[in-house]
């Protein structure tokens, strides 16, 4: 059965982009467009699509209001489209925590080798988000959700306390569940966690629930254009009680630190013992398809920290991740992986997981909570 998607965007031109490319799959139809955000509302609750894409800025009614609205009525997924700005980041996360699942740049290839690759990113990400079915999921819960300081931007999902029928990617916290498992006693380094499709609320979900004194530093991947990771390390950073920060050169490794891997870049360790640094770099690499890639950090980490490392695999598309994963296996490491009820997409934890390299399948919910037990800090 195809994918029905609804094209929303006040241009003209770019509405039969969009249709021009999505119509190429056979397993895609348009079924209808809406050229301000009112009437895309409307036509959500008239035409029942599988997908939305929704342009940020229009007239009457801006995207993210109607986000809102939408998942308030008619719980959809909705893929974003985004100007590779600060404001459009600002905007995009803004959309994110309205509930929308996904974001492209208004200029995909911008993010693509290759028009071809632009194509397939597109229908690929419509196709992946399309298939879930919203009656799985159901928002974060939060008991103390975290303030911002004065004039720090607002977080996804955080003012959020308790179930709606808005559009999400986890299930209440099982903590019945997870106070049974024991932790192994495995003494730790650090903590890298990757994902791609739905990791910015995953990512948000796990850090805000960590401690203040959480031992080691985290290393982040997380699939974003250059232009978002600078306002998602400071939306993180204002949620969280651990430091949050976008990885710069040189940056020494501190405990109870993240590091966001910048947009566009590759992230790598470099040293040894306790003066263990940040390598961050530009990759024109054709070779390699995400910038910046798990596998590329999860391989450097495996080498820097050999079996002292837990990693996580989150919720993505693809299978960027499992050869890095691999590698720390060998090593010894431990590896994570969020499971397929609680994953927005199930394409990077699937992999790890088939190919036998994870020795847990979690829900995002209970992923904190095993962090905590496991590292022993809490």
């Amino acid at each position: 059965m195809a994918v029905k998607v609804l094209v929303v965007d006040d241009s003209s031109f770019f509405r039969r982009r969009v249709s021009e490319i999505l119509e190429q799959d056979k397993d895609i139809e348009v079924i209808g467009f809406a050229v301000n955000g009112r009437e895309a509302v409307d036509k959500a609750n008239q035409l029942r699509p599988d997908v939305i894409t929704m342009d940020v800025e229009m007239p009457v009614l801006d995207g993210i209001s109607a986000v809102k609205q939408i998942m308030a009525a008619n719980p959809t997924p909705i893929l974003m489209f985004s100007s590779l700005t600060r404001d459009g980041a600002t905007a995009t996360l803004d959309a994110l925590d309205a509930g929308a699942l996904d974001f492209l740049p208004k200029k995909f290839e911008d993010i693509a080798r290759n028009n071809e690759d632009a194509i397939k990113l597109l229908q690929n990400k419509v196709k992946e988000i399309g298939r879930r079915r919203l009656s799985r999921f159901s928002r974060p819960v939060s008991s103390t959700p975290a303030v911002p300081p004065s004039g720090a931007t607002t977080s996804l999902r955080s003012t959020i306390t308790q179930p709606d029928r808005s559009f999400n990617r986890n299930t209440a916290p099982s903590a019945g569940a997870t106070a049974s498992i024991r932790a192994s006693g495995k003494k730790y380094q650090v903590v890298a966690i990757g994902t791609s499709t739905g990791g910015p609320v995953a990512l948000q979900t796990i850090l805000t629930q960590l401690p203040a004194n959480f031992p080691h530093p985290i290393l982040l991947i997380q699939h974003m254009p250059a232009a978002f990771t600078p306002a998602f390390a400071a939306r993180l950073n204002s949620l969280c009680k651990i430091h949050v920060k976008e990885a710069q050169q040189g940056d020494r490794l501190m405990p109870g630190t993240a590091y966001l891997a910048p947009g566009g870049q590759q992230m790598l360790i470099e040293g040894r013992g306790g003066n263990r640094t940040l390598r961050v770099f530009e990759d024109d690499s054709a070779r390699i398809t995400y910038k910046p890639s798990v596998d590329v950090t999860f391989a450097s980490t495996a080498k820097a920290f050999q079996g002292d490392v837990l990693a996580v695999v989150l919720t993505g598309m693809g299978a960027d991740g499992r050869d890095g994963a691999r590698m720390l296996k060998q090593a010894g490491a431990t590896i994570w992986a969020q499971d397929e009820k609680t994953s927005v997409v199930y394409g990077m934890p699937q992999a790890v997981t088939s190919a036998g390299l994870s020795s847990a399948s979690i829900a995002l919910s209970d992923v904190a909570t095993r962090l905590v037990r496991e590292i022993g800090c809490g």
